[in-house]
């Protein structure tokens, strides 16, 4: 019987029967975990739960990073009837407070000491009765989690399945808290049918199964990683956890996965490692000549063939297979989700043989929307809508959903909950539009658009994804709602920026003196322009402010999924940026 409920998967998962369903790294070796042993350490703990008087319904917070403890929590959480919350590691003390505040949380879950100490300095703001912690502790005001793991039955535990069974569809599986860019949280309320209706539709025409590896390093947080690892355990896909994201190109030489899920900020930063390592004049040369002949075989990288030529194969040899090599070498299927991926970026990756799979989600919709497949690909779309999934564009271009995995409600805001339906379809507050053969295109968020004064729409996010093309970007913000004409705020990507200086004999103290140095704006502002090539008149970038600051999600210019917090930044520079429109009028009118 197909699944109807996230306790149906898991024990669709566990009852395969395999010795190989995650893997944990201990002492520098990853060893495995198999159903039964996963069992045993899930039923542990969802026995603990239930002992300690957990209802149906009583929400449960994770706090952790990515680890076997954060799967066997939810999934212990989800078999007693327990609401998962999760929360993302790297929130402040109030934001935590906040969200376990608002969710009214009886229990918490959390990974280090660290963290534990997090907790406990907001816990008296908070309803939290009990701390389990994943790692060993001496503290007397946490239970240590392998005690409970390590409780569990060597056999299956009958009554505690029966529990598990008699939690319905519609019974609420997590709150999942969202700032999305705008930074005032609010819990989306997603059903245990939801995430499964989600999870049985989403990997259509992905052949992947048994013998196949993941890593699991988005935050799970997220409701793109935590989709990502339920949709494939259950199809039999083995994971091994990566807790930092920092350690992940270490974790992709050992695992060496066939299933590579990832946001474009990640491909981002592989892109420009490459474009860092061959600025030298011999690897240069190859490397652009390897492009050359990529691009010209990229239709057939985008059909799903292999390229037989001799020059694709030597192309291959010396610089494609080293790109993949920094990816463990075995990766079979890519998939891109949580942000827009870039046209330029997914060509890239096309003229390198690699053809990355786009997926379109949000965390109201379980979250995937739609996806491209091996059997179902079209470059710059986010393919087609999920089988289950309806999509129609309103008159003003945003996209709006209905089916199975749309949410009903956000937890505790009714206003926002029938502000975000029409005629009871979801409001997305994306743009975007469905082309004569289904597939789907987003153009960037509705509140996002730039207004110039002069009428014109401009959509941000294409245009900053072509700048973070270039190595020396780390980030960029397009200004221009409302003025005459847009700009572009950049933060460098300082390493290399540092480098290129001191190559070119520019001498600073500091990065407020690189970033303001003359030759290091006219750098900028030569790659401003080669962009503007390409873009129409009132697109054009017009002025380059270049910032000494990294943008962050601690610094609060990024949502933890790496999202720009405009508002934010905006508000960080504002005079900077009303003197640099100033100073363009004045040159206007001399």
């Amino acid at each position: 019987m197909e699944p109807r409920t996230l306790n149906d998967i898991f024990f669709a998962i566990i009852d395969r029967g395999s010795a190989r369903i995650m893997l944990t790294r201990e002492a520098s070796k990853w060893l495995p975990i198999s159903s039964q042993e996963l069992y045993r350490k899930v039923a542990g703990v969802a026995r603990t739960f239930l002992r300690w008087g957990i209802a149906k319904g009583d929400r449960i917070a994770i706090l952790s990073e990515n680890r076997p403890e954060w799967a066997v929590t939810d999934f212990a959480s989800l078999l007693a009837g327990a609401v998962v919350v999760p929360i993302y590691s790297t929130l402040t003390d109030d934001q935590t407070s906040y969200i376990l505040r608002d969710s009214g949380a009886r229990l918490a879950v959390v990974s280090t000491e660290q963290q534990l100490n997090k907790l406990l300095s907001v816990k008296n703001q908070t309803c939290v009765e009990r701390i389990i912690v994943m790692d060993p502790t001496e503290s007397t005001r946490a239970v240590p989690m392998r005690l409970l793991m390590d409780s569990g039955p060597t056999a299956r535990d009958h009554e505690l399945d029966r529990h598990a069974h008699s939690i319905r569809s519609e019974d609420l599986a997590s709150i999942i808290y969202t700032s999305g860019t705008t930074g005032t949280y609010k819990g989306v309320q997603l059903t245990h049918g939801n995430l499964t209706a989600n999870v049985l539709n989403s990997m259509e025409g992905y052949d992947v199964g048994a013998g196949h590896t993941s890593v699991s390093f988005l935050p799970l947080s997220h409701v793109t990683a935590r989709h990502a690892d339920f949709a494939l355990l259950y199809h039999g896909v083995t994971l091994a956890y990566c807790p930092f994201i920092e350690e992940l190109p270490q974790v992709l030489q050992e695992v060496m996965p066939t299933i590579f899920v990832a946001v474009p900020r990640v491909y981002e930063k592989i892109h420009n490692q490459v474009e860092r390592m061959t600025q030298q004049f011999a690897k240069r040369t190859v490397y652009r000549w390897a492009l050359s002949v990529g691009r010209s075989h990229r239709h057939k990288t985008l059909a799903g063939e292999t390229p037989s030529s001799l020059s694709w194969k030597l192309a291959h040899r010396l610089v494609f297979s080293q790109i993949r090599a920094r990816m463990g070498g075995r990766v079979q299927t890519f998939v891109s989700g949580g942000a827009p991926l870039g046209r330029e970026l997914a060509e890239w990756y096309a003229s390198i043989g690699i053809r990355i799979h786009e997926g379109y989600g949000l965390t109201e919709t379980s979250p995937v929307i739609a996806i491209n497949s091996p059997r179902s690909h079209k470059l710059g779309t986010v393919g087609r809508p999920l089988a289950n999934v309806e999509v129609r564009i309103a008159d003003d271009s945003e996209i709006l959903v209905r089916g199975p995995s749309v949410f009903g409600s956000y937890w505790n805001r009714p206003d926002e909950t029938r502000d975000a339906f029409v005629d009871g379809w979801f409001r997305t507050g994306d743009i975007g539009k469905l082309d004569a053969d289904g597939f789907l295109s987003v153009t960037d968020r509705k509140k996002d658009l730039l207004k110039t004064s002069g009428g014109k729409f401009i959509a941000p996010q294409p245009v900053e994804n072509s700048l973070k093309l270039n190595a020396l970007i780390g980030t960029a913000v397009v200004l221009g709602d409302r003025r005459k004409f847009p700009s572009v705020i950049i933060s460098p990507h300082f390493p290399l920026l540092e480098e290129w200086a001191r190559a070119n004999h520019i001498s600073f103290s500091s990065r407020e003196k690189l970033v303001g140095h003359p030759k290091v704006k006219a750098l900028y502002e030569d790659i401003v322009n080669e962009v503007n090539r390409n873009l129409a008149r009132y697109e054009k970038l017009k002025k380059v402010l270049v910032v000494p600051d990294e943008f962050s999600p601690i610094d609060g210019s990024l949502t933890p999924t790496l999202k720009l917090r405009r508002k934010v930044i905006e508000g960080r520079y504002h005079d900077q940026i009303e003197r640099l429109y100033r100073e363009a009028e004045v040159s206007k009118v001399a």
